[in-house]
């Protein structure tokens, strides 16, 4: 496969960014998309040029690490991570557009590697349990209904990509702060914080300067981990309870 790439280069976080476009030759169809990204600094480092920035651990869809805008979609056009995404999805003479999380509180650090520091903040401020439990407990020491069980590993599926934020046309976080809210405060262990909980997260989001929920939804649709918007009802309704 032969691509057209236009990849949004930035020095730094105050340097003025532009796409600039490459052109890539021999990509197999079998390449995930940052092996196809790999292939592109492999030919750009020996001529001198910087090579693109990305962020990028795991690669196995597991760390949310990656995470870029492909073409105006987060993570690209499957519902995956960007890891995840293979080149067979494109066809050969493809123009690609690759950017960064677009969201004020996901500053650009260079290229496509954004600061998403303000979701550990956000877990920070609440994502955590008072109770002094010592070592790690027995196995089933507590007891949990399965209901609670699976409606809690559910929402613990979410990787903190950042995807939910890039997707929103108002840049919000709320499916990512409702997860981790739907996560604990459904587990016994949790129930201690369960009604400051959901008022801490969103206050916390709120300072980091996320943008507003207004319910269009494609948070969801972009979530990798198919996260819904039920998470969102839930936090509203948590939240509600909180200020009683």
């Amino acid at each position: 496969m032969n691509l057209t790439l236009r990849i949004w280069r930035q020095a730094g976080p105050d340097a003025p960014g532009a796409l600039t476009t490459y052109q890539v030759t021999g990509i197999s169809p079998e390449m995930s998309f940052l092996e196809m990204l790999d292939t592109l600094n492999e030919e750009l480092i020996p001529r001198g040029e910087e090579p693109v920035a990305f962020d990028h651990d795991c690669r196995e869809g597991i760390c949310g690490a990656c995470g870029m805008v492909i073409n105006g979609q987060a993570h690209g056009p499957e519902r995956t991570t960007t890891c995840q995404l293979h080149m067979r999805h494109f066809q050969d003479g493809d123009v690609i557009d690759v950017e960064p999380w677009r969201s004020a509180a996901f500053p650009v650090v260079r290229d496509l590697v954004v600061d998403r520091s303000a979701f550990d903040r956000i877990i920070g401020a609440g994502g955590y349990i008072t109770a002094p439990t010592g070592s790690a407990p027995e196995a089933h020491a507590a007891p949990v209904p399965k209901e609670a069980a699976d409606l809690a590993f559910e929402h613990a599926e979410c990787i903190g990509c950042g995807a939910c934020v890039a997707a929103c046309p108002n840049g919000s976080a709320m499916l990512f702060t409702s997860a981790k809210v739907v996560h604990l405060n459904v587990l016994p262990q949790g129930a201690p914080e369960r009604r400051s909980r959901a008022r801490a997260l969103v206050g916390a989001m709120d300072a980091e300067g996320f943008g507003g929920c207004t319910n269009t939804g494609e948070c969801a649709t972009a979530c990798p981990k198919g996260i819904g918007l039920n998470a969102i009802a839930t936090l509203n309704r948590e939240f509600l309870l909180g200020g009683r």
